[in-house]
């Protein structure tokens, strides 16, 4: 306690010394991931060494759960701090010069056998009293969603709980259902704030059941943890217009469409930016015909009422679990010399959809384009899909077939052919079907929650995307419980309340080689007033996948996103390997390079203390992937 007053002490007589602060998740409200600071730049970036490292201990205390979470977590700047949530719901705080601890806050998660999914806490979100004393307790304040579903409010310079929110500085969230089991509705993306309004989303399980948790979206007053609004992207009445789009009082007991990704803020317009997800469950939509409105979509809400602006949908009646899963980036494009605001709203698909920011209206045509209508039987299908002309398709669309299998010999290639005989694919949006689809974008790529990065004065866009196959079956529901004891797949669901479960797998050959064609990772950046690919390269390589063989830059699916600077460079980690690299923005190529110690699933962010620039990721792994675990920040910086 010494200790901790002390440090804080210190820190109120501290002088500012932070410039060009990244004081949000994707660095501003908007998810630009940009940084105007440019010390760091192409000609110098090669000299980046480390200049400091924070262990946060859980290797060590949690080391029994490790291989359940992941450190997915970005810094924000607030005050004269440096403030992060760890995958557990701990707020550490730590000195923006030497990474030494000034305080840290435990939610106090339980952590022995309650989340079967991942522990996850992607950042913490600042807020400021406008109306309160300076210095006074909670002035300032960061806002964290928690795993057992709670909205936790703690002082910014203290890491005291902020006592006047809600019960004893924390709002327990109802799921406004019994749970199959804890870890079905949890959160683990920052809460976002509007003026004194707080908004938060919720992650929940796939594929469980038909009826799940609502994906309702809350919205709190920032001060007393008072509720204000909620959004359900569901129709809960039949006396709602958007329950045709569901099929009736059937099609509205769906549950999910939940935001679970990163909300995006446009304060000045009063503008909440909603990246909705499918509803319930992924696979099977027979019970919700229609194209479920504001479902898969990208939603403006009035940030003081909750009240639509407008919607704009990615993809109709979604059976493919293609949620809206980057954080919409809002910036400005000038196109033919007049400026426009935007929403990019990046897609699992490889699309990238430009919105006018006001309206919802596309800024470059989109063509609703016809799709493979081949489904089971009770199924409904969208008869056409959304299809951007520009940019044009990031990722791979057409139909995939036994001949496209890789393999590193005609062995492991003979492998993977006789494996994609089995399924069949007629390009993007093949529907799901019992005998067995392949599909290509897969449920975890193009672009996902790591989202892209934005230099306003090229208007280039830079993303990552990932390219392997997942291999979906639907199960009639009378054979699920045979096939699950005969443990064929990595994954299954039930669908509950389905005439089918499913069944997901990653396609790979008998060798453990990808069966989709390298490269499996890429970044790719887009000129968005041009609507151009400006260049592609290869992410990740083969150096810790099959560490006995020289690298091979074949690419990885990657979680993390790229960050942009000033110095014309694009900071990007995120693969399964354990490399973080700078590349120069105008040509992708690769101009430094450093060995991390943990798989590094995350996105880094910049600032400048005293005059020197940081570049700062958290490097702690991903347990689903097996990736090596850590706990680590590190810091790196050109020497003194």
């Amino acid at each position: 306690m010494i200790r901790k007053v002390l440090t804080v002490f210190a820190l109120a007589l501290a002088p500012a010394a932070v410039a060009d602060t990244w004081t949000h998740y994707g660095g501003d409200p908007g998810g630009t991931r940009y940084s105007a600071l440019d010390q760091i730049n192409r000609d110098n970036v090669r000299r980046l060494e480390v200049a400091w490292e924070y262990r946060t201990g859980d290797l060590e205390t949690r080391a029994d759960v490790m291989e359940r979470s992941a450190f997915e977590a970005t810094p924000i700047i607030v005050g004269d701090a440096l403030v992060f949530c760890t995958p557990f719901n701990e707020i550490i705080a730590l000195h923006p010069g030497t990474g030494g601890e000034l305080w840290r806050f435990d939610a106090g998660i339980p952590t022995e056998s309650w989340l079967s999914n991942q522990y996850v806490c992607r950042g913490v979100t600042p807020w400021s009293d406008g109306a309160a004393a300076p210095g006074a307790a909670c002035a300032e304040r960061l806002f964290m969603g928690t795993a057992d579903y709670r909205l936790i409010a703690v002082d910014a310079r203290t890491g005291l709980s902020c006592s006047g929110f809600g019960e004893g500085g924390e709002v327990q969230i109802d799921p406004g259902m019994a749970l199959l089991w804890p870890g079905e509705f949890h959160i683990t993306s920052p809460p976002a704030v509007v003026g004194d309004v707080v908004v938060i989303g919720s992650a929940i399980g796939d594929n469980a059941r038909v009826e799940a948790p609502k994906g309702t979206v809350r919205a709190y007053d920032a001060r007393t943890g008072a509720p204000l609004w909620t959004f359900d992207p569901v129709p809960r009445s039949a006396d709602d217009p958007r329950a045709e789009s569901y099929g009736g009082p059937d099609g509205i007991r769906a549950g999910h469409a939940n935001v679970w990704s990163i909300i995006s803020i446009d304060e000045a317009r009063d503008l909440v930016f909603l990246p909705t997800s499918s509803p319930s469950p992924d696979f099977y939509g027979g019970l919700r015909p229609g194209v479920n409105e504001h479902a898969n979509a990208v939603v403006a809400v009035r940030g003081q009422t909750g009240e639509v602006v407008w919607s704009f949908q990615t993809v109709h009646h979604d059976i493919w679990d293609y949620d809206v899963s980057a954080q919409p980036m809002l910036t400005d494009l000038t196109i033919n010399g007049k400026t426009i605001p935007v929403v990019v709203q990046n897609t699992k698909m490889g699309f990238v959809f430009v919105l006018h920011r006001e309206t919802g209206e596309p800024v470059f045509p989109i063509e609703e384009r016809p799709v493979p209508q081949s489904a089971v039987l009770g199924e409904w299908l969208s008869p056409t899909q959304p299809f951007p002309t520009s940019p044009p398709p990031l990722h791979p669309v057409g139909p995939v077939t036994s001949d496209d299998a890789f393999g590193f010999t005609f062995i492991d290639r003979g492998g993977c052919r006789r494996l994609l005989e089995d399924y069949s694919s007629q390009g993007i949006y093949t529907p799901p079907s019992p005998e067995g689809t392949i599909m290509y974008p897969f449920t975890g790529g193009g672009v996902n929650w790591g989202s892209g990065a934005f230099d306003p004065a090229s208007q280039v866009m830079v993303v990552g995307l990932g390219r392997m196959y997942h291999l979906i079956r639907l199960i009639p529901a009378e054979d699920l419980q045979a096939v699950r004891q005969a443990n064929l797949h990595d994954e299954i669901g039930r669908q509950q309340g389905a005439p089918y479960g499913m069944s997901r797998d990653l396609a790979f050959s008998p060798f453990g080689a990808p069966c989709a064609p390298p490269p499996w990772g890429t970044l790719v950046a887009v000129d968005l007033a041009a609507g151009e690919i400006l260049w592609e390269v290869t992410r990740g390589t083969t150096e810790d996948l099959v560490p006995f063989l020289p690298a091979m830059r074949l690419g990885e699916p990657a979680l993390g996103g790229p960050m942009i600077t000033a110095g014309g460079l694009v900071f990007e980690a995120g693969t399964l390997h354990y490399r973080f690299r700078a590349r120069d923005l105008e040509t992708g190529e690769v101009l430094w390079s450093q060995r991390m110690p943990a798989g590094t699933p995350a996105t880094p962010m910049t600032y400048e203390w005293d005059g020197r620039q940081y570049v700062v990721i958290a490097s702690g792994g991903y347990g689903r992937i097996d990736t090596r675990m850590g706990d680590s920040v590190i810091a790196f910086a050109l020497p003194e």
